[in-house]
Parts: structure tokens; C-alpha cells; sequence
């Protein structure tokens, strides 16, 4: 980048680094939502809780679903990701 450039575009290096931010903290928080050991930590707990009488089978097999699907597009969010940047 030349030195003219950077002055006519310093006026947005704020607008930049918001950007940037939130898309590190976009990732950050993908990571942590379809991370598997984080999901299989999250279904001993409802086994837990079922054992425990917390919750219903009913409820059980409900918030397994969505862990299960969190999983399933996890996958699928890895999977793409690994295809863009193999070709």
C-alpha cells in the first residue's frame, strides 16, 4: 500500500479493526458451538440429568436432537471449510 492510499483509507482503520473483531469473535464462538468434545460433554449431562430425574426422557431426547443436528452442521461447516480451501 502506498503512502497515499494509506492516508486516504487511515480514516477507516477503525471500521477495520470492528470488522475484524467480529469476525474473530464469530469464529470463536462457531468453534466453541460445534465443537464435538463440547457437544459429547453436553449429552453426559443430560444423561446425567435423566438419571437424576431433572428432566424427562421426553426432554432429553429433544435437547439431543439439537445437539445432534449442532453436530451434524458442524461436520458439514468442516467439510466445506476443508473443500474452499483444497481447490
Amino acid at each position: 500500500m502506498g503512502l497515499f492510499s494509506g492516508l486516504v483509507t487511515l480514516p477507516l482503520a477503525p471500521v477495520r479493526g470492528v470488522m475484524w473483531l467480529a469476525e474473530t469473535l464469530t469464529e470463536q464462538a462457531e468453534a466453541q458451538l460445534y465443537d464435538p468434545g463440547r457437544i459429547a460433554a453436553e449429552m453426559q449431562q443430560i444423561a446425567d440429568e435423566v438419571a437424576d430425574g431433572e428432566i424427562t426422557e421426553e426432554e432429553a431426547a429433544e435437547r439431543e436432537e439439537d445437539l445432534i443436528r449442532r453436530l451434524n452442521e458442524g461436520r458439514a461447516r468442516e467439510q466445506a471449510r476443508r473443500e474452499q480451501a483444497g481447490g
